[in-house]
């Protein structure tokens, strides 16, 4: 009688993995274009062929147990000896295919990358983009990016870590806004202008709490997550906000106030998972996007 096959499946770790980083069946189904019992098949194959329970099904998802985090460790090696694999494949490889998953803050994701990307796939039609571009932390660990724009340099990981470019924050208000508001010639007459800003439990880092850099005495009347939201807001006369230098100059009626009063400096960092780092398209996508903001770093740090 043939011997049935028990062995560990490269494709069945794939969905464990899977499992314990987006937590739940429909999730990791949509991530694969499957269905749920296919991915709940995945899972019963591993459990018996381990012949141990590898997750608690609760109603929020699916939590590994002790078998499941020792496993993941396992599953995780497996993976990054995958990619490195990848990696020195693709380096004697020139030609460039396969997905690259871009996680990038809202502002400049939205407006200053996602235009220029299309070019990068005219050049590459081989290679398919994912943008991500939200405000909140990406984990390259759990391979929610091939690559990260962040304002933070990472303190731990097996990431590697470049400054993309320091940039220039400021207070800007519409023309019609200023010219229908109180004068407005230092920080103390903020408090009484409209004051946009971010909603200050959804701040992901305290590097985006801009109101306390400014002046204690604001008062925001507007808040969003969403810093395009809030540059829509200013724009339109809603008020007066902190906004990055390369988002104000995408409108000429949006004017910086109490300069040099108000100035705040900050950094954008690129950073790339160490197993990452050589595969061709995601190397091509990073020094796009690094040649493209210096390209334009005149709009990041304008003369003053």
């Amino acid at each position: 009688m043939r011997k049935r096959q028990t062995g560990l499946c490269w494709d069945d770790l794939r969905f464990f993995l899977a499992i314990c980083r987006l937590g739940t069946l429909s999730s990791v189904a949509q991530s694969f274009g499957v269905d749920d019992t296919t991915v709940a098949r995945k899972v019963e194959r591993l459990e018996k062929a381990l012949n141990t329970k590898l997750f608690e099904r609760r109603n929020t998802g699916y939590l590994p147990t002790h078998s499941g985090e020792k496993l993941l460790r396992t599953a995780e090696q497996v993976e990054s000896a995958i990619l490195s694999g990848e990696s020195e494949l693709a380096d004697r490889d020139l030609s460039l295919s396969g997905i690259v998953r871009i996680g990038a803050p809202d502002g400049f994701g939205s407006i200053f990358l996602a235009p220029r990307l299309a070019e990068f796939c005219r050049i590459h039609p081989q290679v398919d983009v994912q943008l991500i571009a939200t405000s909140r932390l990406f984990s390259l660990s759990k391979r929610e990016a091939d690559i990260a724009i962040a304002l933070d340099m990472p303190t731990h990981g097996r990431v590697v870590a470049k400054k993309l470019i320091d940039y220039r924050l400021g207070l800007y208000a519409s023309r019609d806004y200023l010219a229908r508001s109180a004068p407005l010639t230092s920080v103390a007459d903020l408090k009484n202008h409209l004051f946009i800003s971010y909603i200050d439990e959804l701040l992901y880092t305290p590097l985006l709490d801009y109101v306390q850099a400014v002046s204690r005495d604001i008062k925001p009347r507007f808040k969003s997550g969403n810093l395009v939201a809030q540059f829509w807001a200013t724009k339109m006369g809603g008020g007066i906000s902190v906004l990055p230098a390369f988002i104000a100059a995408q409108d000429d009626n949006l004017v910086q106030v109490l300069v040099p009063q108000v100035r705040i400096d900050s950094t954008l960092y690129l950073l790339v998972h160490e197993d990452n780092r050589n595969l061709a398209r995601v190397r091509a996508a990073a020094n796009y996007i690094y040649d493209e903001v210096h390209k334009n770093r005149a709009l990041f740090n304008p003369a003053d």
